[in-house]
């Protein structure tokens, strides 16, 4: 047994081990060393389309990012991430222009017409005019309400501002911080004001995006009917002054003289001919832009020699659209280490039996802090 000495001892002890546990817990805790800085990594990504597709030409849906090969400028890379999403159209139809012959404000609204109402139903569209300016005339919408739009609005001009259209297209698609973009044109390829440093501006600011470039052309079309006017002797009207929209409004009389058919006509006017002569090279320069336009951007490339095939050739386009997926990989040669402006040339391929993979495009890196 204890004696009292050693209890009093002992419970001294206890208090003060009690009171070192209570100070302990009630001490704050210490500051953490402030962490070091330390170095951010930046993922870089690059983003395009790509269309699958079986022997057949039938889309296929199945496709894995490991089915796929990506070769940039000659090195292999390997997709980081592969996506089905739906597409986002803007539609650009040229409503204007001096001479026109094949093209008309009813043609190339009875062209955007068949090409939206085969896209799919979940699919967004925006409608943009160009004439003497470009103007939206349906902001993001779906179909059904973008043929409304279409058919109220649509109207025609003197002037034919391709390039300018172009510029305001692509802002406009940036802006939207949207993927799977297309833009779809219509047109004949020529500009007005012909300003090749605002043509080549157009093609570069596109090739620093991710949108596909997709044409229907009234370029082979219009060959066609100015090629005899290039001479001193046809069969064929001159090219029309008024448009049949502005013709139809006219009186009887004057309406008539208009519309009417010439059967023989030699023209020994230098000046006419040598503008005739101007005209075709024109849509001959424009058709080789628009090509390379549609290439270099994964795009469709559409040259019908007929209103009927034009409207007919929409349904490709609007298929091709709709068999895309949104791919993404990593360079290996980081964007940033590269000078601004520098091109790169991209090409997906199929490792897969069986599939055919389509994408192809050249990307201008474009530094956003310079």
């Amino acid at each position: 047994m204890l004696s009292l000495s050693t209890k009093i001892s002992l419970s001294l002890i206890f208090i003060f081990s009690l009171l070192v546990v209570s100070v302990t817990a009630q001490k704050p805790a210490s500051t953490p060393p402030q962490e070091e800085d330390t170095e951010r990594i930046f993922t870089e990504e690059i983003k395009l389309n790509v269309n699958a597709f079986d022997p057949d030409g039938k889309f296929v849906a199945n496709v894995k990012k490991e089915d796929l090969v990506i070769m940039e400028d000659g090195r292999i890379h390997q997709a980081s991430s592969l996506r089905r999403i739906p597409a986002n159209v803007l539609v650009v139809m040229d409503t204007g222009g001096e001479m026109r012959a094949a093209k008309s404000l009813t043609q190339t609204r009875e062209t955007a017409k068949s090409f939206i109402n085969a896209l799919k139903p979940e699919d967004s569209v925006t409608v943009m005019q160009y004439n003497d300016r470009a103007e939206i005339i349906a902001e993001w919408t779906d179909k059904a309400n973008a043929l409304k739009f279409l058919a109220g609005k649509a109207n025609f001009g003197k002037r034919s501002m391709l390039y300018d259209a172009l510029q305001t297209a692509t802002r406009f698609l940036q802006n939207s911080a949207l993927e799977n973009r297309h833009l779809v044109l219509i047109t004949d390829g020529t500009d007005s004001l012909n300003n090749l440093t605002e043509r080549d501006a157009a093609m570069q600011n596109l090739l620093k995006t991710d949108i596909n470039v997709h044409v229907i052309s009234y370029t082979q079309m219009e060959l066609a009917d100015i090629e005899p006017r290039t001479k001193g002797t046809t069969k064929t009207p001159p090219p029309k002054a008024v448009p049949d929209e502005v013709t139809a409004t006219l009186p009887l009389g004057i309406r008539d003289m208009n519309r009417a058919v010439r059967i023989l006509t030699m023209n020994t006017d230098r000046e006419f001919l040598k503008k005739m002569r101007e005209r075709k090279k024109s849509l001959a320069d424009g058709e080789k832009y628009l090509a390379a336009l549609a290439k270099d951007t994964n795009g469709e490339l559409i040259l019908p020699v007929s209103n009927e095939e034009m409207i007919e050739k929409t349904a490709l386009v609007a298929g091709f659209i709709d068999s895309s997926y949104v791919v993404t990989y990593a360079p290996k040669r980081a964007l940033k280490e590269s000078l601004n402006g520098e091109v790169r040339n991209i090409e997906v391929s199929s490792r897969r039996p069986n599939l055919q993979i389509e994408a192809r495009r050249k990307l201008i890196v474009a530094h956003s802090d310079k």
